[in-house]
């Protein structure tokens, strides 16, 4: 398991021809391709829902990588990452103790 704890799922044969990567962790699933062409998305990103924001953070700034924090999302803590490619990826938990509860 890499910096963010996900794990690698083998694609079905005739799909894995394609290329690309699937990942998981807990209730989550990745499904990651790549085109001709491709650009790295800055804003068009995914938003991830994790029960324990700060630990994530703690987590990824151990392997060295930079928390980008957020505060303009009203009743959301959030912090960026961009990832090798240069996407960037959101990564999110509901401010007050009760919401971030219900997510463990």
């Amino acid at each position: 398991m890499g910096v963010l704890g996900l794990t690698e799922v083998q694609k079905p044969p005739v799909l894995a021809a394609r290329g690309g990567l699937w990942v998981r962790a807990d209730n989550l699933e990745i499904h990651l391709g790549a085109e001709e062409g491709f650009r790295p998305q800055r804003k068009a990103h995914p938003g991830i829902l994790v029960g324990d924001l700060d630990a994530l953070a703690r987590r990824v700034e151990n392997f060295g990588l930079t928390v980008e924090w957020d505060e303009n999302f009203p009743g959301m803590r959030r912090f960026y990452l961009w990832d090798n490619n240069g996407n960037r990826l959101e990564f999110l938990s509901p401010e007050g103790s009760e919401l971030v509860q219900a997510l463990r």
